[in-house]
């Protein structure tokens, strides 16, 4: 797909590229992303962003010492920068004649259809309005085991969620590279297919500046959202005009080439490995079966065992002989049931085809 048809995008504008490295917000830069989203909208493009820098805003109007716990001190700035940034991405929408909204999740919103379902219709009734949703993780609220990874996966999830176009991550520098980013030979890597498994190796697990993620996890969420079916691009969001350039394909950066695309709840299920509940151990043949590509359902008689109980339409997970992973589906009935049929021919499929996610 070439990047100016792309009519949904989904924009990831990370913690680096909008602070400044004394640590406090780039408010110039945020007023040239806003530009650059305002000229997407004009161009009739939707535009949903996922927005870090709570912490940063926060910290530009209150200094806190060091003696509290690093989860308080995160709290406490999160809380009040995030009416800040929120207020600044108002006013510098509303300059241009348009709207932006707040939208706070956790990572317990996604884990049951329900509750993601309601985000969903939330983020579409802002879109249909014309309404910028300004993304956020809940700090307040989200600590240690209850965070996302970092907004990365916040944004993939949302990313999936919509169906998007395109994922566009920015970060503060042009993409991956084959090397260091400092070292002078290393350039970057413009196109990543699945079968590229030497990429990971390239990538220095460092932290990016003031971000919770790395490379690490934006490479392996921009491949999951790829091989769901979404075009994911990581550029350099301190490059004046990226986004804009971006959309023209006239901008340097690490193109992610999407997979056929899935439907909507296989891109719930590829994301709920966390939230899954049962546990099912598949013999060879059955576990063979199911990652061969083909569409193939799991029946009864390729069940070894029920690990731990679920109810009809939880997210289970499927291991093979050996404990390893090897999917997420839907359960088509309970464990009780299932306890029941295991091993036996002729019964109906504990996960359709249709609701199985292969991992891996």
């Amino acid at each position: 797909m070439m990047a100016a048809a792309y009519k949904r995008i989904v924009v990831k504008i990370g913690s680096n590229v909008l602070t400044q490295s004394n640590g406090f917000p780039d408010l110039a830069r945020i007023e040239h992303l806003v530009d650059q989203i305002v000229t997407l909208k004009k161009q009739g493009k939707t535009v949903v962003v996922i927005s870090s820098g709570a912490v940063a805003s926060g910290r530009s109007m209150i200094s806190i010492s060091e003696k509290h716990d690093a989860v308080a001190a995160r709290q406490l700035l999160a809380s009040i920068g995030q009416i800040k940034l929120i207020n600044t991405y108002l006013s510098l929408f509303e300059k241009q004649q348009m709207l932006c909204s707040q939208v706070l999740v956790t990572k317990e919103d996604f884990r049951d259809r329900k509750h993601y379902l309601n985000i969903k219709s939330c983020l579409s009734i802002l879109l249909k309005h014309q309404v910028i949703p300004i993304v956020n993780e809940n700090d307040v609220v989200s600590v240690t085991e209850l965070m996302f990874t970092d907004n990365d996966e916040l944004a993939g999830l949302v990313a999936s969620m919509l169906d998007a176009d395109a994922l566009i991550i920015l970060s503060n520098v042009d993409g991956i590279y084959n090397g260091n980013p400092k070292s002078p030979d290393a350039t970057v890597i413009r196109e990543i297919k699945r079968d590229n498994d030497t990429v990971s190796s390239y990538i220095s697990t460092a932290k990016s500046g003031s971000g919770r993620g790395g490379m690490v996890t934006k490479l392996g969420m921009a491949q999951k959202v790829a091989r769901l079916g979404i075009p994911v691009h990581i550029a350099n969001g301190t490059r004046n005009n990226v986004l804009t350039d971006l959309v023209e394909g006239n901008v340097v950066n690490t193109f992610f080439v999407p997979e056929k695309n899935t439907s909507g709840k296989k891109k719930w299920i590829a994301h709920s490995e966390d939230s899954a509940t049962g546990v099912v151990k598949l013999n060879e043949g059955a576990a063979r079966a199911l990652i061969s590509g083909q569409a193939r359902s799991l029946l009864p008689v390729g069940l070894l065992e029920i690990s731990a109980d679920f109810k009809k339409g939880d997210i289970i997970r499927l291991v093979d002989e050996n404990e390893v992973l090897i999917g997420l589906g839907i359960a088509e009935y309970g464990s009780d049931k299932a306890r029941e049929r295991v091993g036996q021919k002729g019964e109906k499929p504990l996960v359709h085809y249709n609701y199985f996610y292969a991992v891996g």
